[in-house]
């Protein structure tokens, strides 16, 4: 039986599956905060359109890698890991930006990118699965 089809390994997947889940919700009611705010008082900035589509969107894309991962794919593996490690510092430090965003979106980004966080916990712990290959000599 290959490492990665261990019941231990995929239930860490599905651990790292519920995170990224609930990050694309999360991500998904902040968008609909934005949209709700355009339309009541039109005090939605760019910015905060901006930084709050792509977070669902950042979702589904790191929910296929991980899907991949599962099934074996190192560079899946990889790229959700990294993903899951820097995506987080960059949603709260580009939101500490002085007068980027009112506090209660960065405080609703903040719980995003927790959630995101919490993706990597597993994905650390899996590193030994991926075994980095070594070139053969020639």
């Amino acid at each position: 039986m290959q490492t990665i089809e261990r019941p231990a390994v995929q239930d860490r997947f599905g651990l790292t599956k519920k995170f990224v889940v609930a990050y694309g919700a999360m991500g998904a009611a902040v968008f609909g905060t934005i949209v709700a705010l355009a339309v009541v008082d039109g005090s939605a900035t760019g910015f905060m359109w901006t930084r709050s589509a792509l977070v669902p969107v950042s979702a589904a894309i790191m929910y296929w890698l991980v899907t991949l991962a599962a099934k074996g794919s190192r560079r899946a593996y990889e790229r959700a890991r990294f993903i899951s490690i820097v995506a987080p510092v960059a949603l709260v430090g580009v939101d500490l930006i002085p007068g980027a965003c009112p506090v209660w979106f960065l405080l609703l980004q903040t719980a995003c990118a927790v959630l995101l966080a919490g993706a990597a916990v597993p994905l650390v712990r899996m590193r030994a699965n991926f075994p980095k290959r070594t070139s053969e000599p020639a």
